[in-house]
């Protein structure tokens, strides 16, 4: 569980080393469900619990589609909507993690983890 935790914020800040200041001041009052792409821990936190809930399913169907047709490998691994939500509630708890991209650490997560 260490390594995984680990892992995933080494890997969860990648992609997330410029912004623009007009990306930045129009992202002030973006919250998460808007793009899947672009949320982020900062933007998880300023959402409701309903918008927190839709990213999660929104990531969940993303994530679990087709990624191969071999009958071992179809689709992408998911975790369980509670467990990606405790996941976010923690790491995005931390001031580091604020520009950590959420499909990143769900994506790092759910290959650990799985459901």
């Amino acid at each position: 569980m260490a390594a995984l935790i680990c892992s995933v914020a080494l890997l969860g800040g990648c992609g997330n080393s410029s912004h623009s200041k007009a990306q930045a001041s129009s992202n002030a009052t973006r919250g998460v469900g808007e793009s899947l792409r672009l949320d982020n821990c900062t933007d998880w936190q300023r959402a409701t619990i309903e918008q927190r809930r839709n990213t999660v399913a929104q990531l969940r169907k993303f994530s679990g589609g087709q990624i191969g047709s071999s009958a071992g490998i179809q689709k992408g691994p998911v975790l369980s909507d509670d467990r990606a939500y405790k996941l976010f509630q923690s790491f995005c708890a931390n001031h580091f993690a604020r520009g950590f991209k959420l499909y990143k650490l769900y994506e790092h997560a759910a290959v650990f983890v799985g459901h």
